[in-house]
């Protein structure tokens, strides 16, 4: 299943969406080629892209270049000491959203300025990213905000940028690409934001951006010791479940430890550079295999690759496991699980997560589509029902013909229960992952027992 918007949420089939595609800042290697993988050669990959040509040639003050091997700070640093300090004066957490609220209006403008500016300065590294920018905008942006929303929940703030530093090993980041990248953020800021940016604010956010990079860089050295940067994956079993719609297979050249309910990125040979997040379909087998529920979608390169063209024998690149939609087996709680679309192929896994640890606990399904045929793994989820007396599945379509569910699984939920014991796992299309929330919190189930992954979760954690 590709996760969109939400990571184990692969919906009713997107490629093309801005949150589906594993965009970091940085990617490094040969354009078009593969590389040699080791730990410290992790090759060549990167989603990203052309950026827009400014009219005129961008100029900008350099900004410190945060330090390699000072430990992270918890919060971004403080103004100067020179800087005259009153009791009324904005912390630096509320000098940095108001930079953010003034550049929001024109994100466009801002980040095209700053790759402008990081091309600019740094030519070699043009050549490090693919065709596409527009996604990876977006996802910059987004990821200045929760750095500013996020700055004085060093928690919070840690545990979204160690994510981010391990996940970008798989591009080949190193180290000394992020003072460039700082470098041209402050100068886009200084640029775009003229009524908050000051002495003040420029410390403010340099201090957030050396917090933000020495995280990231620490994350991605302690990962280093522990796993390779990607794994290459053969192609072994492509079958097409619906026109659109396959299930592709494949072995991996090493041990892949992972749990059911996460995902990863994976990157073809005729895009390279351009990653998609999908789920797993299946709990960790005991031969190493590994497949995904893919559906092709029009303008998804990955997707419609993967579909339309793989077949035996190709070879893939996967990322890093990744996501906490994730089975507690130390609970006796039943499972509520919600999946939509492709969707269902991370609560697949759940189920037989649950049946491997052989734990009797009550599992419900339900499983949702727009029409009837969208329910295309339906007969192996009743197979499930028929060998566990524990699990139930209902089967839910928006307009069902008579005996089946209809109106949308939020509705269908409301229907049974209640749930307010069990642990609430949902995947599936944006949409239906809020509806689906405010229902259940709406009939009583604790928001903690609710769990699905979004690529952009900390970002909407604040609204």
């Amino acid at each position: 299943m590709e996760v969109p918007t939400t990571p184990s949420a692969g919906g009713y089939g997107s490629d093309a969406a801005a949150g589906g595609q594993d965009g970091g800042w940085f990617g490094r290697g040969p354009s078009g080629t593969q590389g040699t993988r080791s730990p410290g050669n992790p090759g060549t990959d990167r989603t990203a892209g052309t950026p827009g040509h400014p009219a005129e040639r961008p100029t900008a003050p350099t900004a410190p270049t945060p330090p390699r091997t000072a430990a992270p700070a918890p919060a971004p640093a403080a103004p100067p000491a020179s800087t005259p300090a009153s009791a009324s004066a904005p912390s630096a957490t509320d000098l940095l959203r108001r930079t953010m609220a003034e550049i929001e209006p024109i994100a466009d403008k801002v980040t095209s300025y700053f790759y402008a500016l990081l091309f600019l300065r740094h030519p070699g590294l043009r050549d490090l990213f693919p065709a596409a920018m527009d996604a990876q905008r977006d996802r910059l942006f987004k990821a200045l905000l929760t750095a500013a929303t996020h700055a004085d929940d060093p928690v919070t703030l840690t545990t979204y940028l160690t994510h981010l530093g391990r996940g970008h090993r798989k591009y080949g980041t190193l180290p000394e690409h992020y003072p460039a990248v700082g470098e041209a953020l402050i100068g886009a800021l200084s640029r775009h934001a003229p009524e908050t940016w000051g002495p003040r604010t420029e410390a403010a956010w340099v201090g957030a951006y050396t917090t933000i990079s020495q995280i990231m860089i620490d994350a991605a050295t302690e990962d280093e010791l522990r796993a390779p940067a990607w794994w290459q994956a053969e192609v072994v079993a492509h079958v097409m479940r619906t026109k659109d719609i396959a299930i592709v297979t494949v072995r991996p050249d090493g041990p892949y430890p992972f749990l059911a309910g996460q995902y990863t990125a994976l990157e073809t040979p005729w895009w390279p550079r351009v990653w998609r997040h999908y789920s797993f379909a299946s709990a960790p087998r005991s031969d190493g295999l590994l497949s995904f529920h893919v559906k092709a979608v029009p303008a998804g390169w990955v997707s419609n690759a993967l579909v339309h063209r793989a077949r035996p024998g190709d070879v893939v690149r996967l990322g890093p496991p990744a996501g906490s939609m994730t089975v507690d087996h130390t609970s006796d709680s039943g499972l509520l699980c919600l999946g939509g679309g492709t969707g269902i192929a991370p609560i697949k896994a759940l189920v037989e997560d649950v049946a491997q640890h052989g734990r009797r606990r009550s599992v419900d399904v339900f499983y949702g589509a727009r029409r009837n045929q969208g329910l295309y793994d339906i007969d192996t989820m009743l197979r499930l029902q028929q060998s566990h007396p524990w699990l139930s599945v209902r089967p839910v379509v928006d307009d069902g013909p008579v005996g089946l569910l209809s109106g949308g699984i939020p509705e269908a939920v409301r229907e049974f229960g209640p749930w307010h014991t069990y642990d609430a796992y949902l995947s599936g299309p944006p949409g239906m992952i809020r509806r689906s929330v405010d229902t259940l919190v709406g009939i009583g189930v604790p928001t903690h027992r609710i769990r699905h992954d979004s690529i952009e979760e900390l970002v909407g954690a604040t609204t």
